[in-house]
């Protein structure tokens, strides 16, 4: 997508040609993207590549060495309590009170906000804490504490979300409710920007994912497109009922037999060799994601 076309967009998020160096060490180098409302956006790459750099650009902890990121159509570096208003945030500290029970942190951060006391308890509820709710924090789990976070993030009904790591380290059970309720802040039209390491997740969550290494956005766009376009080999693996395992090529010529496998209804499986994100990813940089 050009800048030319992100500008005349409605995005919650642009950034544009953003650079961003600490002393001789160059941190982010020409980065440019969009998140539109009612997307859910992936940035990807191992520690030390300027995921959280971006992140607090974005939301105006940091200054930018040249370029430009923009939020609801404001410069990141003249937000105001309007913008930040309209933003929920889980990053790697919780920031929960520890002592204080569920719903004790949540009419705490309602009442900063001037919410009814019962957009808590509603969320609560949708977070799977409704009987926990008079838990102290201490007590609960990592995944109820990440549950609760999110819950607390939700409380204004943001348009936009920042999410580091949602669901590092959680049991897939866990993991699958997050991904609910994120598919359900998606449909109500959030915006929803996160970093992970899971490729797995990144590939079934998100609408488009930008590659990070070394500050450089290395490829940008919807991850099934992204894995095709490193789809070198092209071909299909076909195992037969019998075990037998077939390669073919994926440019009609094995089709005369694919056709023959499946009217003798013989084909246990089929796969293609369309690599994932951290093959393609390893390609690119020659290390992986969570190196």
């Amino acid at each position: 997508m050009s800048v030319e076309h992100m500008r005349q967009s409605v995005n919650c998020i642009e950034l544009y040609h953003v650079e961003k160096s600490f002393g001789r060490q160059r941190v982010l180098k020409d980065v440019t993207c969009s998140v539109a409302a009612g997307e859910i956006f992936g940035l990807l790459g191992p520690s030390g590549a300027g995921k959280t750099t971006l992140v607090k650009i974005l939301t105006g902890q940091l200054s930018a060495d040249r370029g430009e990121a923009r939020l609801f159509g404001v410069s990141s570096g003249r937000l105001s309590r309007r913008e930040y208003g309209r933003m929920g945030m889980v990053m790697d500290e919780l920031g929960l009170y520890e002592r204080l029970s569920c719903r004790e942190n949540l009419r705490l951060f309602a009442r900063i906000y001037g919410i009814s006391h019962s957009r808590g308890e509603e969320l609560l509820r949708r977070v799977d804490l409704g009987d926990f709710a008079g838990f102290p924090v201490n007590r609960l789990s990592k995944g109820m504490k990440q549950r609760l976070a999110l819950a607390r993030a939700l409380l204004t009904g943001p348009r936009l979300l920042f999410l580091d790591e949602p669901t590092s380290g959680l049991d897939p059970s866990t993991a699958a409710k997050i991904h609910r309720l994120l598919r359900e802040e998606q449909e109500r039209g959030a915006a929803i920007f996160l970093t992970t390491h899971n490729m797995e997740e990144a590939a079934k969550l998100c609408n488009n994912v930008a590659l990070l290494h070394q500050g450089e956005m290395v490829e940008y766009g919807p991850p099934g497109e992204i894995c095709r376009r490193y789809n070198h080999q092209n071909e299909i693996f076909l195992r037969k009922k019998d075990g037998t395992l077939l390669r073919l090529k994926n440019d009609g010529s094995g089709a005369d037999l694919l056709q023959a496998c499946a009217r003798e209804n013989q084909i246990e499986s089929i796969h293609s060799t369309e690599p994932d994100l951290e093959t393609v990813f390893m390609e690119l940089t020659g290390r992986g994601l969570l190196a």
